[in-house]
């Protein structure tokens, strides 16, 4: 005979169903665990029968063999313990099967039979409702994240013991409930606000433009000026995260293990900031289990790179396919995944070589030019904004004068992506204006004679390279929707030059 119980894995950000088919025969003791499982699960049958036998329970020396179905698909992670355990108690009748076929089970053992957290829950409970399961047994430190998935029991366990008694009936607890809405609500709350910032009203300007464009931007500023400072306060001007992205957001987490265990769910909009030292596997994911990085980890959110010079070229330029398609494919022998990676990327840079304005006369423009030629043309030719950061004058730091808020400018910021969403309606994939083609460029972004003039000086005069053309375009298209204008002005066109410093023959 064999017994057969559910459970689930996770494969990129969505998970699959996986049969745990138990047979037990007599002979020798063995225990074959076959479904081409990792070192964590061959390590389960150590860790389940010392579960089983130290929670009372008989573990009888004979030939086990355990499946894990579909065999052709690699299984990871410690999550398949509490389904083996199940099939191996079942199989030898201390159990009563008639509730086993209607769960899904997940959870790692400890060696005294308790329930450990695992991750990629949140995707598995998705998966389980999908497949019409009744509901889904883990431990308590995952209840709240499952939870989130609406019409599906949740009973979450501390030890083995209490899921024997469970399916025995000798226990019967009410299924664990959230309420999702109330938990997302209370939790939209961000600790910065943008009047925290004194002073910069040039780069608050071009943040709110970045920010209702979905714009890519570059800071360039001396240390001190405050770019760190402003970047971290871009989410709080974004438009707040709906539940279907906060749900996409939290997969993500979910499955790389990054979820603090006191949130069922993100509900602001991610700000990921990785050292310049980090690898190209580091951001845009990889590694032998081609697993998410910090790209994919900012998902619906800002990715901010500071010291963009210090980071390695290579590194740079991985991000290049990422930043056009919103999404990475990362392939190896074994297996190919999909992470949605659509996020806003924030850079901040010195101008020069030099630590402060003392040193930097000390360098000339070929020492310039060649500091700033760390930054690929394909890399820059992605972000539309160039900005500034100057310093803060003393008088502004010691003002007393209220700042304005990350709410009011959030509600500007709210209406211009309104009107692209009505714009973009019927153009699959594109929701902002820096997502658009040189067709919608074509179509959305008309401009008078007056505008042409301007864009023919900017070219010829300021030496704007032929790639900031577009760039202009989107910019100014933005600018005029935050403004509640239908058509681009000479004013719109004039503003949007002046973020393309680094085009510029020379700029300093």
């Amino acid at each position: 005979m064999i017994t057969e119980v559910f459970t689930a894995s996770t494969y990129g950000v969505d998970a699959y169903i996986v049969r745990t088919e138990t047979h037990i025969d007599n002979g020798l003791f063995s225990f074959a665990l076959v479904g081409l499982p990792d070192n964590a699960v061959k390590e389960s049958k150590e860790r389940v029968a010392a579960a089983i036998k130290n929670s009372m329970f008989h573990f009888p020396i004979k030939r086990y063999t355990v499946n894990l179905a579909p065999a052709d698909v690699k299984k990871e992670g410690s999550g398949f313990d509490l389904p083996i355990a199940i099939g191996i108690l079942s199989e030898t009748s201390q159990l009563s099967p008639v509730k086993v076929k209607d769960y899904l089970f997940i959870g790692e053992l400890s060696l005294d039979g308790k329930l450990r957290s695992v991750n990629g829950v949140l995707p598995i409970a998705l998966e389980a409702k999908k497949n019409n399961f009744k509901g889904v047994i883990l431990p308590v430190e995952n209840a709240k994240e499952a939870a989130i998935v609406e019409d599906i029991d949740v009973h979450p366990f501390e030890t083995l013991t209490e899921v024997i008694d469970f399916l025995n009936d000798e226990i019967c607890p009410a299924p664990f409930k959230i309420d999702v809405k109330l938990l997302f609500e209370q939790d939209r709350n961000y600790l910065v606000d943008f009047a925290d910032v004194k002073g910069q009203a040039e780069v608050k300007r071009a943040m709110e433009i970045a920010a209702a464009g979905s714009h890519n931007i570059i800071m360039i500023g001396l240390p001190g000026s405050g770019k760190t400072m402003l970047a971290k306060r871009l989410p709080t001007i974004l438009p707040p995260l709906t539940l279907d992205e906060a749900l996409e957001t939290t997969k993500i987490h979910s499955i790389a293990g990054i979820l603090q265990s006191s949130s069922a769910i993100i509900s602001t909009r991610p700000f990921r900031s990785p050292h310049h030292t980090a690898s190209d596997v580091s951001l845009v994911g990889g590694g032998p289990n081609a697993k998410p990085g910090e790209i994919s980890f900012s998902h619906n959110g800002v990715l901010f790179l500071d010291e963009l010079t210090e980071f390695k070229k290579n590194v740079l330029e991985v991000m290049r396919q990422p930043l056009e398609d919103r999404v990475v494919t990362i392939s190896r022998s074994k297996i190919t995944v999909q992470y949605p990676c659509n996020f806003m990327l924030v850079a901040a840079m010195n101008p020069t070589p030099a630590g402060s304005q003392k040193e930097a006369s000390m360098y000339s423009e070929y020492d310039i030019q060649k500091f700033l030629s760390k930054i690929s043309g394909p890399i820059l030719d992605r972000i539309d904004i160039h900005i500034h950061v100057n310093p803060v004058k003393y008088q502004e730091l010691s003002s007393k004068a209220e700042q304005e808020k990350s709410e009011a400018v959030r509600k500007r910021v709210v209406n211009a992506r309104n009107i692209q969403l009505e714009r973009f309606k019927k153009n699959k994939g594109i929701y902002s204006n820096s997502n658009m083609t040189s067709r919608e460029i074509k179509d959305y972004c008309k401009i008078d004679s007056d505008c042409e003039n301007l864009m023919k000086l900017a070219i010829t005069k300021l030496g704007l390279s032929a790639r900031a053309y577009d760039r202009i375009l989107k910019v100014g298209r933005t600018i005029a929707d935050l403004a509640g204008e239908k058509e681009i002005s000479s004013a719109h066109v004039s503003e949007a030059i002046q973020y393309r410093s680094l085009d510029r023959t020379s700029w300093m």
